[in-house]
Formats: C-alpha cells, structure tokens, sequence
C-alpha cells in the first residue's frame, strides 16, 4: 500500500510539473504564429516615457482579427538570467490592468534587458495559440 501511496504521489508531482510547461506550448512549427489572422502589438511606454526602461510602466497596443479575447505575456531577461514574467489580457472584462511594470525580485538595477511580448489567446484546452511576437529592449 505504501508503494502505491509512493507512486500516486509521483504521478501528481509530475503533472504539476508538466502540465503548466506542457500547456504553454504555442501552437504551429517552432513557436510561429498560425492562420491567417490580421495583428498589431507595438509598444507603449507610459507616464511620459520615451522608451521601456527598468521601473517603468508599459503597454501595448493590441489589435488583431484572430480573437476577440486576445492576453500579452511578457517575458524579460538580462543576459542569461530570467527576470520578469507577466500576463495581461488586454479585452473588455479582463481582470488587471492593461499595462506592466519593468521591475522585478531579481531584476539587477544598472543592468539593460531584453524582453519579449507574445500576443496569444486561449484555445479551448487551455493551451496558448500564438499570434504575434515583438522583442524589445529595456534600458537601466
């Protein structure tokens, strides 16, 4: 009985796991965005701002023909190290605010990142559908 206690507990610590990373995966050949949907993600920074700089707020202006429910994630780096990581639905009804702010826990202050938007919706499994990408930079 232990063994089976054991083995049942693996089996959800790993679908834990797994599932999020798995689920995550967009949809068409090597990431790239699939169908033939029309779509606007450019960059927008805030409170008078000229560009995306470390502490800041942005956002994004978000046009596109594949859904009528379309979400932002945002993801920074500096260098190797992964420093921020955001999600944002930018249609009527979607909760939080439409905008993020460039900072977080292990985002080193002095340092420029690089960030990448992804426009994307939900298909009905739940799995992200990718529409469009923009890389950014982000100055200290």
């Amino acid at each position: 009985m232990r063994k089976t206690f054991i083995a049942v507990a693996l089996v959800a610590i790993v679908a834990l796991v797994a599932g999020p990373a798995l689920a995550g995966k967009p949809q068409g050949a090597g990431g790239k965005p699939s169908g033939s949907s029309t779509a606007t993600l450019n960059l927008s920074p805030m409170d008078g701002a000229t560009e995306a700089r470390h502490g800041g707020r942005i956002t994004f202006e978000v046009r596109t023909t594949a859904t009528n429910e379309p979400f932002v994630g945002l993801r920074c780096w500096q260098g190797t190290t992964w420093v921020y990581d955001g999600y944002v639905g930018y249609f009527e009804g979607a909760m939080f605010d439409h905008w993020f702010v460039l900072d977080g826990l292990y985002w080193q202050d002095g340092e420029p990142a690089s960030c990448t938007a992804r426009l994307f919706s939900y298909d009905r499994r739940g799995n992200e559908k990718l529409i469009k990408t923009l890389t950014f930079p982000v100055a200290p």
